[in-house]
């Protein structure tokens, strides 16, 4: 009940700043306007959201996929960990705003961009963490493998893999939380569909409650997507227990 208390309270004063202020809808409109135009705008906002959720869902598998693929190659490869691990570094450097026109530019204004730019902004968490987790194991686990003859990809699989696998959750919460980041930036960018690309309309219309209403349901979708995976992550990892728990 905190978290919807919070939220409420929050909402009671954003509503009564707006009605002592008298500052106009187009530039804050309160949330009772909001709401409005989310009922009104349903269909709209749902349609939309729709295209945001696959971009979203689609990016998080794409960039779990090829990180945690990649983090293995760097546990199991030291030549390939010391040629593509700097090239991982450096490519976050740049500016992921930088980066979504030239996947416009490549793969158009289609889903491909933003799924391609949602899977690169969640790659790197997802590499850093389980490749951390898999330099991490026990040695005493390790240890006594070797003791039984376990051959590489034994150690690997049955080892070092589940040993990781509560890095590799963390690592998939993070990215959830940033998925939408890189598919509303790719909408912004260039997009034909989409919550960010109706935000955008809508502004540039002086629309700003239907920009806010898509704002509400891109939340919602945020925490949708977080809270799947995090229960996905409790089911697959039964041993990662938390002190909360």
């Amino acid at each position: 009940m905190r978290p919807l208390i919070t939220a409420l309270g929050l909402l009671a004063a954003w509503e009564v700043l707006t009605w002592l202020t008298g500052v106009p809808p187009y530039i804050l409109p309160p949330p009772s306007r909001v709401a409005v135009v989310l009922a009104e705008r349903f269909d709209l906002l749902i349609e939309q959201g729709f295209w945001t959720a696959a971009e979203m869902t689609l990016g998080l598998v794409l960039g779990l996929t090829l990180g945690a693929g990649l983090a293995v190659v760097f546990a199991v490869s030291a030549g390939w960990r010391r040629w593509a691990l700097p090239l991982v570094i450096v490519s976050q450097a740049v500016p992921v705003i930088a980066i979504a026109p030239l996947l416009v530019l490549w793969l158009g204004y289609g889903m491909a961009s933003k799924v391609a730019m949602a899977a690169l902004v969640i790659f790197f968490p997802v590499v850093s963490t389980l490749y951390d987790g898999l330099r991490r194991t026990d040695p005493g686990w390790l240890d006594l493998a070797r003791t039984m003859d376990a051959g590489s990809p034994a150690m690997l699989f049955q080892i070092r893999l589940p040993a990781a696998l509560p890095a590799f959750a963390s690592g998939a919460r993070i990215a959830a939380a940033v998925a939408p980041i890189g598919a509303v930036i790719g909408e912004w960018v260039g997009a034909s569909a989409g919550l960010g690309y109706l935000m955008t309309q809508a502004l540039a219309r002086g629309q700003t409650p239907l920009a806010f209403a898509a704002l509400f349901l891109l939340c919602l979708l945020g925490l949708a997507l977080y809270y799947s995976t995090d229960w996905a992550a409790r089911r697959l990892v039964p041993w990662q227990i938390s002190q909360g728990d």
